[in-house]
C-alpha cells in the first residue's frame, strides 16, 4: 500500500485459475477492521480470472513500526453442484484446501515521486497563435493639461521680459559707477565736492551688488522653468 494514509488507499489482487474445473475462493485478514475486501469470496471459471479490490481504511501512519498485517487466499475445487458456499467451506478437508500468505507493505512516495506525478497531471499549456485584427493600439502617452501649459508659457515670457529689464538696468548703474570712479580719480584736489562724488559712487555698489543677484535668481528661475 502506497501513502499517503490519510484517505482511502486501494490495493487491486488479480486471482487465476488455471485448471480445467472451477475454484472457490477466499480471501481472510488478521485486521479484518482496517480492511475492506470485495469480493471476500465467490467462483472462478476454469481459465479465468477475478479483480479482489482491498481498500485499507485511514490510519495514523508511523514509518518506525513495522506491519503485522497479512492476508490469505484460500482457494480449493469446487463441487459439481454447488447451492451454499459456506458449506463448502465446512465441508472441505484440510488436504482439499489451497492457502497463498501475503504480508502487507506501508510505503510512502519520496518527493521525486510527488513532484513527478504532480507534473503529469498538470495539462499542457496551450499557446494562442491567432493573431489580433486590425493594428496594435498604440500607447496612450501623458500629456500637460492645455491651460497649464498656456499658463507656463506666459510665466517664462514674463520672467524672461523681467530678466532683460534688470539687465538693463545693471548696465545703466555699471555705466553710472564706471563714470563716479573716473570723476573720483581724476579730482586730486580733495575737494568737498568730489569727496562727495566719492561717497555716492561707494554707497551704489551695494545696491548693484543686489540688482546683480537679483538677475541671476531669475536667469537660473527662468531656466529651470523651460
Amino acid at each position: 500500500f502506497s501513502g499517503p494514509f490519510t484517505d482511502v488507499v486501494t490495493t487491486n489482487l488479480k486471482l487465476r485459475n488455471p485448471s480445467e474445473r472451477k475454484v472457490c475462493f477466499k480471501v481472510k485478514t488478521t485486521a479484518p477492521r482496517r480492511y475492506c475486501v470485495r469480493p471476500n469470496s465467490g467462483i472462478i471459471d476454469p481459465g479465468s480470472s477475478v479483480i479482489v479490490s482491498v481498500m485499507l481504511q485511514p490510519f495514523d501512519y508511523d514509518p518506525n513500526e513495522k506491519s503485522k498485517h497479512k492476508f490469505m487466499v484460500q482457494t480449493t475445487y469446487a463441487p459439481p453442484n454447488i447451492s451454499d458456499m459456506e458449506a463448502v467451506w465446512k465441508e472441505a478437508k484440510p488436504d482439499e484446501l489451497m492457502d497463498s500468505k501475503l504480508r502487507c507493505v506501508f510505503e510512502m512516495p519520496n518527493e521525486n515521486d510527488k513532484l513527478n506525478d504532480t507534473d503529469a497531471s498538470k495539462p499542457a499549456p496551450v499557446l494562442n497563435t491567432s493573431k489580433q485584427d486590425g493594428p496594435m493600439p498604440k500607447p496612450h502617452s501623458a500629456s500637460l493639461n492645455d491651460t497649464e501649459t498656456r499658463k507656463l508659457v506666459e510665466e517664462c515670457k514674463r520672467l524672461q521680459a523681467e530678466i532683460m529689464k534688470l539687465t538693463d538696468e545693471n548696465r545703466h548703474l555699471r555705466d553710472e559707477g564706471l563714470r563716479l570712479r573716473k570723476v573720483a580719480h581724476s579730482d586730486k584736489s580733495g575737494s568737498p565736492a568730489a569727496l562727495a562724488l566719492r561717497d555716492n559712487g561707494s554707497n551704489s555698489l551695494p545696491s548693484l551688488l543686489v540688482v546683480i543677484a537679483a538677475i541671476f535668481i531669475g536667469f537660473f528661475l527662468g531656466k529651470f522653468i523651460l
